[in-house]
């Protein structure tokens, strides 16, 4: 079952880079206590996630974060060598956190994981926004087709802050 608006998210950790290396970083790290603005993609680099989603979540970041949002969060089934090289070559002003879902496990927690096997890609993360208030799921745009950006864009987000 997904997870829907007025769910609370699950205890999952997730890795992310810093200056000592790799570190995990809890749900509770990233959500508690804050408005988060979570946008998940299949893949980082791929051509969707990288020319049309990442751009529409930095072109509005400064306008969601005027809103109130305290953190802008970016998730995908990747490593976090590769988080941090796509967060290097999408996040020009370091407005977000990238978090690596290496393994699914995030994904698969809230209902939202896709096999994209026929195309080479394995388990990965639909697409989505979420709009996560102190752990709680207030708004959630699901991509009903992951290879397109109509519903889970940063413009969309923005627009229901």
């Amino acid at each position: 079952m997904s997870i829907k608006v007025g769910d609370s998210l699950p205890q999952a950790t997730f890795t992310v880079m810093t200056e000592e290396g790799p570190k995990p970083k809890t749900t509770d790290e990233i959500f508690k206590g804050k408005k988060v603005a979570l946008f998940a993609v299949p893949g980082a680099y791929t051509g969707t996630c990288h020319k049309m989603h990442m751009p529409s979540v930095f072109q509005n970041a400064a306008a969601i974060k005027a809103k109130g949002v305290d953190t802008i969060a970016v998730v995908s089934v990747n490593d976090v060598f590769v988080m941090n090289a796509w967060k290097r070559d999408t996040d020009f002003n370091n407005e977000a956190i990238y978090l690596a879902d290496g393994s699914a496990d995030f994904a698969k927690a809230i209902g939202l994981d896709i096999d994209l096997s026929a195309r080479g890609l394995g388990i990965r993360s639909n697409r989505y926004s979420m709009l996560v208030d102190n752990g709680v799921v207030k708004k959630l745009n699901l991509e009903p087709n992951p290879g397109k950006v109509e519903v889970s864009g940063g413009d969309t987000l923005l627009g229901q802050l």
